[in-house]
């Protein structure tokens, strides 16, 4: 507590950095597709989806609660899990025995990783995924030092909330075992502790499995064509090469892995070094995206930088000359990572030019445009119709992009819930089933002549900026269904992921 005072002013400046450069990100664009997603699973909360854990749901309801849909308000929460991870890497940097300018290496070190930008602005699983991966290592290096129980308890129940948040910390889990055999020669193993920690994480995480059981494991189907239809795409070594575009980043993080390993002062903590490898290469072997590993990277970034101030210990300009070589690099890049500038002003930053009416921004930034002007078009073909019409309408969406944004930005319009065969949507089911009119944004006209006699094309939608998927997209009035409805659903149930 009195190191944590000591060296309180500098987290507080680097914690504070970070914030700012989050939130004048946070206000900027629109929704990604993702985040939209996320907003609508919240209003149909249980204890598991077909795409994710629950938690990221629960937080979505907080986030209405709070601050009704607003987009800086949802960002929020992604934005204080950064903040949260850059204080836990100085805290863990004095826990291994950093001090002031090893503290400002590792704060300094968040700052110039530039994915943690994205990750830290966009309402996804991803930012607390991190952030629970960094807590179990703050809690089990607490343990390492003082051998006192009550931070295995703290492991085993930031285990059970990672598990509700993302699957994937099942492997940094794994990790973390391997590297226990090698604390103490395994003696952990022996420490009946552990194995309550070991239960308590499994009873916060068994709604889920429960959850995953009653529904027929949708977790395996989306592993399945989520590997069909993105990871066996993904060259083996783009994940490795991936790592490599932030070079100073990853030389700290490297030292880290060496010094936990060979250096008298950080050797105690060999476990953390030997989890963290375990859980790079599980990821490589799966063929991973390159951001699933990078979790583990504030916590090398806190052994890295303590390391090297112990090799210049004497010198202490060079911690302060490493810091500045680590993050000066990566400031012209931060309008890449997340939208502080204007949208004309990024384009003429990434020097983009127009083609054909269009701009290609980044994916991430295209996906953030559009979803207003699908949704104003649709209000405004449905207040087109009388109060009877309205009655018998449903609104189809073709992916839960779209649908995400009727879901959350038609609330300002009043617009009634739409439905879609995309994902969780599908298990929300297909609306009256017995509706007359039928607006369908998105859709194919060749998918929209199984299902109606009557299709009329209202306009195509065009975005200069939106991802190419968004643009050129059909919106149809349709009428006088052919098809049972219901029986037209269920069919689609093995093609949710497609």
């Amino acid at each position: 507590m009195n190191a944590l005072k000591k060296f309180f002013p500098i987290i507080f400046v680097l914690a504070l950095v970070k914030l700012g450069i989050q939130l004048l990100g946070n206000q900027n664009y629109g929704f990604h597709r993702d985040e939209l997603l996320h907003l609508s699973v919240s209003e149909h909360l249980d204890w598991g989806f077909m795409e994710f854990p629950p938690f990221i749901g629960f937080l979505g309801k907080l986030s209405y609660w709070f601050f009704d849909y607003s987009l800086i308000g949802v960002r929020l929460f992604p934005t204080f899990a950064g903040v949260t991870i850059l204080i836990l890497c100085c805290l863990i940097c004095i826990e291994i025995g950093g001090k002031k300018q090893a503290i400002l290496l590792s704060g300094v070190c968040i700052l110039a990783f530039l994915p943690f930008y994205r990750n830290h602005t966009l309402f996804q699983p991803v930012a607390f995924n991190q952030l629970f991966w960094t807590l179990g290592f703050y809690f089990y290096i607490r343990f390492i030092k003082t051998e006192k129980k009550k931070f295995l308890i703290y492991l085993g129940i930031t285990l059970g909330f990672g598990l509700l948040n993302k699957y994937t910390t099942l492997i940094w889990a794994f990790g973390i075992l391997i590297g226990i055999l090698f604390y103490r020669k395994g003696n952990l193993f022996r420490n009946k502790w552990m194995y309550f920690s070991a239960i308590l994480a499994l009873l916060i995480f068994l709604p889920n499995i429960i959850w995953q059981i009653d529904n027929d494991f949708p977790l395996l189907k989306h592993l399945q064509a989520l590997k069909e239809h993105q990871l066996d795409e993904i060259n083996p070594w783009e994940f490795v090469l991936a790592q490599l575009d932030y070079p100073f980043t990853l030389l700290i993080s490297i030292l880290g892995i060496i010094g936990l390993f060979i250096d008298e002062k950080l050797r105690k903590y060999k476990s953390v070094a030997i989890a963290c490898l375990v859980i790079f290469g599980l990821m490589w072997i799966l063929n991973s995206k390159a951001y699933y590993v990078f979790g583990i990277y504030p916590v090398l970034f806190a052994a890295g930088s303590t390391k090297v101030s112990f090799v210049f210990s004497k010198k202490q300009v060079w911690i302060y000359t490493i810091s500045a070589i680590v993050l000066l690099p990566s400031i012209y890049f931060i309008p890449e990572a997340t939208p502080i500038l204007s949208v004309e002003n990024y384009i003429d930053h990434a020097d983009l030019k127009q083609k054909n009416g269009r701009v290609e921004l980044t994916s991430d930034y295209a996906d953030m445009f559009g979803w207003e002007e699908q949704v104003k078009l649709v209000n405004s073909v449905y207040q087109g119709l009388n109060e009877a019409e309205k009655q018998k309408t449903v609104i189809w969406a073709e992916n839960y992009g779209e649908a995400g944004a009727i879901k959350v930005l038609g609330k300002k319009y009043d617009l009634p819930n739409p439905i879609s065969r995309h994902g969780s949507f599908w298990t929300w089911g297909y609306g009256n089933k017995n509706a007359e009119i039928w607006i369908s944004l998105g859709n194919e006209k060749q998918v929209l002549r199984h299902v109606f006699e009557e299709i009329e094309l209202v306009k195509t939608i065009t975005h200069k900026y939106a991802v190419a998927e968004e643009n050129n997209i059909p919106l149809y009035i349709c009428r006088k269904p052919k098809t049972d409805i219901e029986n037209w659903w269920q069919k689609y149930k093995d093609h949710i992921y497609d």
